[in-house]
């Protein structure tokens, strides 16, 4: 089978390339730019361009049987500042991708919408995919509009999508910058003897999952016939001081924390329930999180090593 990944330089993307290559599939990698945090793969066709660019799409699109779309212009911190742009660049050129894909042929369609902002403040806590869509904020309510939008292609002509809903992943190849992060980031700090800021007095509680499970529940997903949105997360939550307590211990250092006031976009507490997934494809979440954020710990400092070399 023949894949092409969205996004396949970012974060998530470049793990589900692995996880294709490992599985024999050919790979074709569409995006805005080349990767931050290792060199181009040898056995993967990089192209680059945007959503809205339709000849670059047809062009990547071309000879492929299954999309991963798994790229985003925005971030949940984020997306508030500029709707229009939310809008524009990621439901208007999702639009894009699909109408080209169905002019082409290409019915499968994996998306990665959001576990964490599509339910808003949940009234049941795991919340499976069939609690109400109650988005708080623009990247949410623009993930919700795609997965209808999927929806109605369905129905109407033909696509056949697989949502996964992901909860918060971490681990190697995610950027460090704040913006999106959380284990991330307070590495990065760590490192560098920095103070970790947490909005709010740190007792949100978050579902993380490492990123090559969270790859693994996409490619698995991606070829069977399994419809709909799928929860990819851990099934267990973790609060924002027992990050910072997992974070001090993975790295022997102590941590500063400075807590800033309390935002209205947070939800307090957000696990996903994964039932379905574990139900449908034997899936499950195997990363213990002390073990997972250990591991992108040494990843970090592997990759601080290879920058100094490279500078020196």
């Amino acid at each position: 089978m023949k894949a092409l990944v969205i996004g396949g330089c970012g974060f998530i993307g470049s793990h589900v390339v692995d996880r294709l290559l490992r599985d024999g599939h050919g790979v074709r990698s569409f995006n805005r730019r080349p990767e931050r945090f290792r060199a181009p793969l040898a056995n993967v066709d990089y192209q680059f361009g945007s959503l809205d660019d339709s000849m670059a799409l047809i062009e990547a699109l071309t000879g492929i049987d299954v999309v991963f779309h798994l790229a985003s212009t925005t971030f949940p911190g984020t997306a508030d500042l500029n709707p229009q742009s939310d809008v524009r660049d990621n439901l208007v050129g999702t639009l894009n991708l699909v109408d080209s894909m169905l002019d082409l042929g290409i019915r499968r369609i994996v998306y990665m919408s959001s576990g964490g902002t599509v339910y808003g403040i949940p009234e049941q806590v795991p919340t499976p995919e069939s609690h109400p869509l109650r988005p708080r904020s623009s990247y949410g309510i623009v993930k919700v509009a795609i997965e209808q939008y999927f929806d109605q292609y369905r129905r109407g002509r033909g696509l056949s999508p697989l949502v996964i809903r992901g909860s918060n992943p971490y681990g190697p190849r995610q950027a460090h910058s704040g913006v999106q992060g959380v284990i991330s980031t307070f590495l990065r700090r760590a490192k560098e003897g920095q103070p970790i800021e947490i909005w709010g007095d740190g007792s949100v509680v978050r579902d993380y999952v490492h990123v090559a499970d969270l790859a693994d529940l996409c490619v698995t997903g991606a070829f069977s016939d399994i419809e709909g949105a799928l929860n990819g997360g851990s099934g267990r939550g973790a609060s924002i001081n027992e990050i910072v307590e997992i974070v001090s211990a993975a790295t022997g250092l102590h941590l500063d924390v400075i807590y800033r006031p309390a935002r209205g976009i947070d939800v307090p507490k957000s696990v996903l329930d994964v039932h379905r997934a574990r139900e449908l494809l034997g899936w499950t979440s195997s990363t213990d999180l002390k073990r997972g954020v250990a591991e992108t710990w040494e990843w970090m400092k592997r990759q601080d090593g290879l920058a100094a070399g490279r500078r020196s």
